[in-house]
C-alpha cells in the first residue's frame, strides 16, 4: 500500500495483518521513534480519484488517520512494491477495483506503531505484512525475468526441478540469460526460439513439462501449451499482453491438457490463516538457507513516485520498483 501509515479497524485487527518478525528481531526504525498517540495522525499517500494513466492520475496527498480505537492497529508502511496488478487497478482494467478515490498498492511491509486495548497477537515494533497481502520433473514459464518468474526459478531449483524459462528477445539477452541461470534456471529461451520446429529436439534430453505458468496470455500462452506433456496443466496468473488465452482444440482433446486460473487474493480467502502463515514460513526458510533471494529492485522515495510508475511500465524492465516511506 502506497501510504506512509495506515489505521486498520476491524472486529479483530490482528487478523488483517500477519506478523513477519517480532519486535525483538526487527532491523529497522524502532517503534519507539514513532508516536503511539491515540490522536489523529497526518500521513502521506499516493491517491487516484479516477482511472487512467498512472503517471497522470496518481497524486501524492496528505490524509488524516482517525484516532486509534480499542480494536485498531496503526502501522507505518516501510516499503511497498509497484506490481503489474497495481498498474492495472489504476488503469481500471483489473478484475477487482476499489471504490474511488483509492490509495494505490496492495502489498508491502509495515511496522506496528500502536495497538488498541483489545488487540492481541500484535504489539508495537512488530513487522507485518497484509493478510490479504508436488510439481512435475520440469516446469515451463513465460515472463521468466519478472519477480514471480525469478522466484519460480529459485524455488524449483530448491525442489530439484528443472525449469524452461521463456523471455522476450532483447539487445542484452545474453546478460539476462546469465543472470537467470545464476539463480538456478536450467534453460532460458526467447519467445521466437519457442516457436521453432527445432524445439522438438529440445525435449530429447529432458522430460516435457507437466506444468506451465502463464502470466502473459496471447500467442505466448499458446506456445506454452504446445510444449506441455500429455495430461499437463497450464496455470494462468496474469495477462500482461492483455490478450486472451487461445487453446488449440486438438491439444485439449488429444493431449488432455488442463487450463487453470490462479488469483492470490482468492487463494487467501479459500485457505486458513495458518495455511498462509505456513506458506510464508516456508519461503522464509528458503531465504535463510540462501535458496531464495529478492528480485532486482530499485528503491524510490515516495515523493518520486511518478518516475517509479513510469519505470514500472517500461518494456524490458526487470527491476521491481519499491516505494520507500
Amino acid at each position: 500500500m502506497w501510504v506512509c501509515s495506515k489505521l486498520w479497524r476491524v472486529r479483530t485487527a490482528a487478523r488483517q495483518w500477519r506478523r513477519l518478525l517480532p519486535a525483538s528481531g526487527c532491523h529497522g526504525p524502532a517503534a519507539s521513534s514513532y508516536s503511539a498517540s491515540a490522536e489523529p495522525a497526518r500521513v502521506r499517500a499516493l491517491v487516484y480519484g479516477h482511472h487512467g494513466d498512472p503517471a497522470k492520475v496518481v497524486e501524492l496527498k496528505n490524509l488524516e488517520l482517525a484516532a486509534v480505537g480499542g480494536s485498531d492497529v496503526r502501522v507505518k508502511m516501510l516499503a511497498a512494491p509497484i506490481n503489474p496488478s497495481d498498474i492495472n487497478m489504476i488503469q481500471g482494467n483489473y478484475g477487482l477495483l476499489p471504490e474511488l478515490p483509492a490509495v494505490g498498492g496492495n502489498e508491502g511491509v509495515a511496522q506496528v506503531v500502536a495497538v488498541g486495548s483489545s488487540v492481541t497477537g500484535l504489539k508495537p515494533g512488530d513487522w507485518v505484512i497484509p493478510a490479504n497481502a508436488g510439481l512435475g520433473d520440469s516446469v515451463i514459464q513465460n515472463a521468466s525475468n519478472s519477480g514471480v518468474g525469478q522466484a519460480v526459478i529459485q524455488i524449483a531449483a530448491a525442489l530439484g526441478l528443472r525449469t524452461i524459462n521463456v523471455v522476450r528477445d532483447r539487445p542484452d539477452i545474453q546478460k539476462l540469460s546469465d543472470r537467470l541461470k545464476s539463480l538456478g534456471a536450467e534453460h532460458v529461451i526467447t519467445e521466437e526460439e519457442l516457436r521453432r520446429p527445432e524445439m522438438k529436439n529440445f525435449f530429447k534430453d529432458m522430460p516435457q513439462p507437466r506444468l506451465a505458468l502463464n502470466c502473459v496470455g496471447g500467442k505466448s500462452s499458446t506456445e506454452l501449451l504446445r510444449q506441455l506433456a500429455r495430461g499437463g496443466t497450464m496455470v494462468t496468473y496474469g495477462g500482461m499482453a492483455k490478450q486472451p488465452v487461445i487453446a488449440s482444440v486438438s491439444l485439449l482433446i488429444f493431449k488432455d491438457l488442463k487450463l487453470r486460473g490462479f488469483w492470490l487474493s482468492q487463494w487467501k480467502k479459500d485457505h486458513s490463516p495458518d495455511q498462509f502463515k505456513e506458506l510464508i514460513l516456508t519461503l522464509c526458510d528458503l531465504i535463510r538457507r540462501g535458496q531464495l533471494t529478492a528480485p532486482a529492485c530499485s528503491q524510490v522515495p515516495l515523493q518520486d513516485y511518478q518516475s517509479a510508475l513510469e519505470a514500472s511500465m517500461k518494456p524490458f524492465m526487470s527491476s521491481k520498483q519499491i516505494l520507500t516511506m
